[in-house]
Formats: C-alpha cells, sequence, structure tokens
C-alpha cells in the first residue's frame, strides 16, 4: 500500500518545455570542457564514456578526474537567476495539495537549486523533506544506497513509496530494489520502457492505489 509519495524536481515538478534542464547540461559541458582542459564535445564524447558507471557528473569528475571545489562546480552549474524564465502553474499545486499523501523530494541538485525551484514554483511548503546530492553525501540517484536512505529517513519499506522521476535509468534503479517508480515522459521519448509511464503529472492518481 502506498503511502508515500517521493518526487525528483527538474522536469518533474515543472514542464521540461521551460528548457532549465537544457541550460543546465549545457553549463555542466561547458564547466567539464574547462575544467579538463579539452573542447566542449570532447568533454561531451568523455562524459558519455564514463557516467553511466556514475549517479551524476560531480561523481565522475570527483572519481577520475581530481575534481575537488564542489561549491565551485555548484556555483557554475547552478547560478543564481537561474530559474528567472520559471513560472508557477497552480493547477500543479492544486493537483498535489489534494493527493492524501505526505509528499518529499529526491534530487541530485544541490539544495540551493532546490529550493530557489520550489520558490519559485511556489510549492515551498508541500514537502516533508528535500533530500539533496548534499544530503546524499554527493551520491545520487540511482545508486540503491541513496534510496536506502531516504526510506530510512521516511521509516517506509520500498513497496511503501512510490517515485516519479523523469530519467528511465533512475525509475529503473528504484524498481531495482523493489521500490513502485513511475516514469514521468512528457514528451514521449521513451516509448520502448517496459514499465509504468505517463505524460503529465495529472495522470499519476490512478497509481496511487497500488
Amino acid at each position: 500500500m502506498i503511502s508515500y509519495l517521493l518526487f525528483d524536481l527538474d522536469n518533474t515538478l515543472y514542464s521540461s518545455s521551460f528548457g532549465l534542464e537544457k541550460a543546465v547540461g549545457e553549463r555542466i559541458r561547458r564547466f567539464t570542457a574547462q575544467f579538463l582542459g579539452i573542447t566542449e564535445e570532447e568533454a561531451v564524447q568523455r562524459r558519455q564514456a564514463r557516467i553511466a558507471y556514475f549517479g551524476t557528473t560531480l561523481e565522475w569528475l570527483m572519481a577520475e578526474e581530481g575534481l575537488t571545489d564542489v561549491d565551485a562546480y555548484y556555483r557554475a552549474i547552478h547560478p543564481e537567476g537561474e530559474e528567472a524564465n520559471l513560472y508557477p502553474d497552480p493547477r500543479v499545486r492544486t493537483f498535489l495539495e489534494q493527493i492524501p499523501l505526505p509528499k518529499a523530494i529526491l534530487t541530485n541538485s544541490p539544495m540551493e537549486h532546490a529550493q530557489r525551484i520550489l520558490k519559485k514554483l511556489e510549492m515551498e511548503n508541500l514537502f516533508t523533506h528535500i533530500f539533496d546530492i548534499r544530503w546524499n553525501g554527493l551520491q545520487g540517484k540511482p545508486q540503491p544506497e541513496v534510496f536506502f536512505r531516504v526510506l530510512k529517513t521516511l521509516g517506509k519499506s520500498p513497496q511503501e513509496v512510490l517515485f516519479i522521476d523523469d530519467y528511465p535509468s533512475y525509475v529503473k534503479g528504484y524498481l531495482d530494489i523493489g521500490g513502485k517508480g513511475l516514469l514521468l515522459d512528457e514528451e514521449d521519448l521513451h516509448q520502448d520502457y517496459p514499465y509504468p509511464r505517463i505524460r503529465s503529472i495529472f495522470e499519476l492518481t490512478p497509481y496511487l492505489e497500488n
């Protein structure tokens, strides 16, 4: 019986059409190229070859490329004002408020980013917890330890928490530990994904009864 909802933040609680995640990806590419002293194209290739072994770019850079200044990385990737083009959708807030279950956020981003986004979305008081990347010891989804740490804090088993995210590998990671996961695929990019998938957060309701 589902008794808690665990949401990703970016491109999950707001539409991917705002382009915030794309902008983050561009900043990651630029930072990685500058840090490694290579072209952005080379940075993309090197990252693609290694990212499957890590939850985040930061984990990879720290583990294999000698990055130590975590704060500098996040200042570059998540600068102040990054949320400027985002605006709230009252329908989403109303929909979430009407779901009679506690809700938390699990993000691979730092707390300062999560707080900016939630403030702009006018959702600051909807969630019992914000589990950010620093809280998780700089480990990111889909590492099993990340999910188990969150579940321990919530006092729930994997089967009691429904996890909603827009990354197939992250949802699959939660399914692999016995949890219930839902892929939010707004742009219908993952038609071959073999597990539950929705196109809009408003399609969430039927899955709350499982």
